[in-house]
């Protein structure tokens, strides 16, 4: 009897749905309307179906689906995520049938390396809801939260070490399902391997991150391997990619009365600075046009970087959340672009020839438009602004 061929690997993208008009990942309603989990569940049981119907098979849930949970001045939503359980259950199952992988990605305010032991409790509190949350759905151990070393406080080799005293104070079942994350300007992917060493937490190796932040200069082939082999056997690795931005930035400033009066006189527009338009002398505000920040994620990915990337991970098995701006409607864009340029990396997402007509269709359908709501993009954001009884 030979083995089963392994499934294609998966493509997925975080919390905000762009591709439907009116899609909400999560109750964003205020405490005073009394949110829950469960009005929650019921908006990403849709998004469960668009999923189904785009077939895109792996989603990163909102930190904040289970709104005001671990809010310490409202005690009366404590124990949303407990009376959620059968909402929890169903959505978990949902979710294992259409075989779709899920995951989450606690705010940039959850911190296990603090200084301040009431920050890194807190952070322990907000972790433990979100474990809690997937143990109720079923989820099995694919499903994660992705976490990051944290602030430097002054003391880097500190502040690393003081992460594992963080995690060693973290539950069984938030140690079972933590992983580490490689980031940008703080902590590089030596640095993750280095506590990985010392506490056994799984990593998830970003490539934007990588390229950001490697003053080791560590090989990236050599890199990847050794994150994904921090995984147990028969639970498959996750990866992050994104490509960085390369447009203009366009930043508004205000004008202020010296250079509104210099611009009368003629003398306005300093030799450096590039408008997107003509400043007039009366004007309040200007559109400045800055260089691109390499650490931000661009709209969509580039294809041809993509592809690089899997031809150098040939014969490596991992699923890929691509935190492009444009969410899912970056994969629906990315796949007709891989059949095109990259069948070889196509075929390794499942993306085959024959999937070419629907795949075009999707793609020409973009032009006609996609949801850009002002629904703010929660996506390792913080909890919904406090009440301003919390606050005082």
């Amino acid at each position: 009897m030979t083995n089963a061929a392994p499934r294609p690997l998966r493509l997925g993208f975080p919390v905000k749905v762009m591709g439907v008009p009116g899609l909400k990942s999560g109750d964003s309603r205020r405490w005073q309307k009394n949110p829950h989990l469960k009005c929650s569940l019921e908006l990403l049981d849709q998004v469960l179906d668009y999923l189904q119907k785009v077939e895109i098979d792996m989603y990163r849930l909102s930190s904040d689906i289970a709104p005001y949970a671990n809010h310490p001045d409202l005690p009366q939503f404590h124990n949303m995520v407990a009376e959620s359980d059968a909402e929890l259950a169903a959505f978990g199952k949902k979710a294992r049938e259409l075989d779709i992988r899920l995951s989450f990605h606690p705010s940039q305010y959850v911190l296990l390396n603090s200084p301040n032991p009431e920050l890194t409790a807190k952070s322990i509190w907000d972790l433990s809801s979100q474990a809690e949350m997937l143990d109720r759905m079923g989820c099995g151990p694919e499903a994660v939260l992705v976490t990051h070393v944290g602030g430097v406080y002054d003391d880097r080799e500190a502040a690393r070490a003081r992460w594992l005293e963080g995690y060693a104070l973290c539950p069984e079942h938030v140690r079972r399902r933590l992983v580490l994350e490689n980031d940008d300007i703080r902590f590089s992917a030596a640095d993750v391997l280095w506590i990985h060493e010392r506490c056994g937490v799984r990593c998830v190796f970003d490539y934007q991150h990588f390229w950001c932040l490697n003053p080791e200069r560590l090989d990236l082939r050599d890199t990847l391997e050794k994150f994904l082999a921090t995984w147990p056997a028969g639970v498959r690795p996750k990866i992050h990619f994104s490509s960085p931005r390369t447009e203009l930035r366009e930043v508004k400033r205000k004008v202020t009365p010296k250079q509104r009066e210099a611009a009368k006189a003629g003398k306005g527009r300093k030799s450096n600075e590039l408008t997107r338009a003509p400043v007039k002398a009366t004007a309040r505000v200007k559109t400045v046009l800055l260089p691109p920040i390499w650490t931000g994620h661009s709209d969509f990915t580039n294809p041809f970087e993509f592809a690089t990337f899997m031809r150098d991970a040939e014969g490596l098995e991992f699923d890929v959340m691509m935190e492009g701006k444009a969410k899912d409607v970056s994969i629906l864009k990315l796949r007709p672009d891989l059949l095109r340029f990259a069948p070889d990396v196509a075929a390794r997402f499942g993306i085959y020839p024959e999937d070419a007509a629907e795949l075009a269709a999707q793609d020409k359908a973009l032009e006609q438009g996609v949801s850009a709501e002002a629904e703010p993009d929660v996506d390792e954001g913080g909890q919904p602004a406090a009440p301003e009884a919390a606050v005082a």
